[in-house]
């Protein structure tokens, strides 16, 4: 266990991190939205750190476990912490994929996907609007004011 409190935002923080989103952002994190492949901001970030839910804050994936699969989006081959990241069944556009939310405000992330890398195989398709970053050495943000392990550096 990770040790953050992954109990949903309260309406009030709810609607004042909604306040604070792009309109890409709303439409990909809030209505389930894709953005274009080759075009997100981390999709070639190289830094050392962690990738943060863009919503609240709760830390998704390490960037020690990103890799380039080549399909436009940034991907990883296993979560910060599975208990961060929840899946759901995602019948759209014709398809069956298992959608990834983040498992603290239910935020849109992207998809997982069976053909990924050891150790896990798995590749986890994430939009760069639904994720924000911190590098190596800062603190964690703490969007929601709860202390306990955002305070820390990473």
């Amino acid at each position: 266990m990770s040790g953050f409190d992954l109990s949903a935002p309260t309406e009030a923080q709810r609607q004042a991190l909604s306040a604070g989103l792009s309109d890409d952002e709303r439409r990909v994190l809030l209505d389930h939205g894709t953005e274009r492949a080759f075009c997100g901001v981390f999709l070639d970030n190289k830094l050392d750190g962690v990738y943060t839910c863009r919503f609240c804050s709760l830390p998704l994936f390490r960037s020690s476990a990103k890799f380039d699969s080549g399909t436009g989006w940034p991907s990883f081959f296993k979560p910060f912490d599975p208990a961060h990241v929840r899946v759901l069944r995602d019948t759209s556009h014709g398809m069956i994929r298992d959608e990834i939310v983040c498992a603290r405000c239910g935020s849109h992330l992207g998809h997982v996907f069976p053909d990924g890398p050891p150790p896990t195989g798995e590749r986890h398709c994430l939009n760069s609007v639904s994720l924000a970053f911190t590098r190596s050495g800062e603190r964690l943000p703490d969007v929601l004011g709860r202390g306990g392990p955002e305070a820390q550096a990473v």
